[in-house]
């Protein structure tokens, strides 16, 4: 369909439709075409190959067309990861790592993701970063890149198990409480378990957590009710599946963490599995094109695909009560009182 723009008469305002939006050419549309097949893991030659297929010869791109689009991403990549991130807040720091193909004739090595939510329970992506392993020192140098960027310490960072990732967490973001991924613990423990009985203790396991009947605030409280539970499951399965009950029983701690904060965000927060879904995205897209050139053309493409998806994430509902409890705990954990505060507030207390 053929759409004239219409003659304005009587008036010097230029014409804007609300239907395309303003600036919009042939030229960008296409563009927007390229970056869609390369971010959907099509290789240079494919978006040619696609565009011409689709539209007709005409309408196929030079090779220095196609390749100045999708380098577009590369450039926008290297503004993203080098902002200031003084004006995000978090309450919740969610960090994981996956694996891709970078380097001819190398092993898959690991990138690094870092997303939060913020005060306003609002989803963002906060860094990405090539880790060559998921030690100690790789995401402690990431952690503290994105502190020295301006990211101030969240009040929760929910992470698989990885050693290195709680070391690292433990170390640089140490006024941060720190939540084990519920979902990662349940795959460890029901390895533990055999095949005819994972059924049974899959369901006693989230029975834990499922806190529905329990008519308790978020607090220590709760956590002490869920502790319990967990008690009565190693009670239970010791016996039978000692390994499993051994493993739900170490850092059983970070486990229950979640609790102490608003109810209304324990179902967002006591996992950190929403971003693995994306990754595994990225790397289906990835095998169309097999390994990429080099690290830099890896980072920009694993960007493209979660930044795009990250505006479809889903945040958290902020209530009054929510907040009044986020708050208590943002003044207890990353701003406590000094020492003299302390002795001014024991004076007026006995005055």
């Amino acid at each position: 369909m053929t759409v004239h723009r219409p003659k304005l008469r009587g008036t010097s305002e230029r014409f804007a439709s609300r239907l395309f939006g303003t600036g919009v050419t042939k030229t960008h549309a296409l563009e927007s075409l390229v970056i869609a097949g390369f971010v959907r893991g099509l290789s240079v030659r494919d978006v040619e190959q696609t565009l011409a297929d689709a539209l007709g010869a005409e309408a196929t791109l030079s090779k220095s067309t196609v390749s100045r689009v999708c380098e577009a991403i590369k450039t926008q990549f290297e503004a993203w990861r080098e902002r200031r991130l003084d004006d995000i807040e978090l309450d919740y720091l969610f960090l994981d790592g996956s694996c891709f193909r970078m380097h001819a004739g190398a092993r898959a090595e690991p990138v690094l993701a870092a997303w939060g939510i913020t005060t306003l329970g609002k989803p963002v992506l906060v860094g990405l970063a090539p880790g060559g392993s998921e030690s100690t020192d790789a995401w402690s140098d990431f952690l503290a890149d994105l502190g020295d960027r301006g990211l101030r310490p969240p009040l929760l960072v929910i992470s698989d198990g990885a050693g290195g990732l709680i070391n690292a967490a433990e170390t640089v973001l140490t006024r941060s409480l720190r939540q084990r991924c519920l979902i990662h613990r349940a795959r460890n423990v029901l390895a533990k378990v055999p095949a005819r009985a994972q059924d049974e203790v899959k369901d006693a396991y989230w029975s834990i957590f499922d806190t529905d009947d329990l008519d308790l605030e978020p607090g220590q409280q709760l956590v002490d009710a869920v502790q319990t539970r967990i008690d009565a499951f190693a009670e239970r399965y010791q016996r039978a599946y000692p390994s499993a009950v051994r493993c739900l029983l170490a850092d059983r701690a970070q486990l229950t963490t979640y609790l102490r904060f608003p109810a209304e965000h324990h179902h967002r927060i006591r996992h950190s599995n929403f971003i693995e879904r994306t990754f595994g995205e990225t790397r289906r897209r990835m095998k169309v094109i097999g390994r990429l050139p080099g690290e830099a053309s890896c980072l920009s493409l694993v960007w493209a695909v979660l930044d795009r998806a990250s505006r479809g994430w889903r945040g958290v509902t902020q209530t009054p009560t929510g907040v009044r409890l986020l708050q208590d705990l943002r003044r207890r954990l990353l701003s406590p009182p000094t020492l003299e505060e302390v002795v001014d507030q024991a004076i007026a207390a006995a005055a």
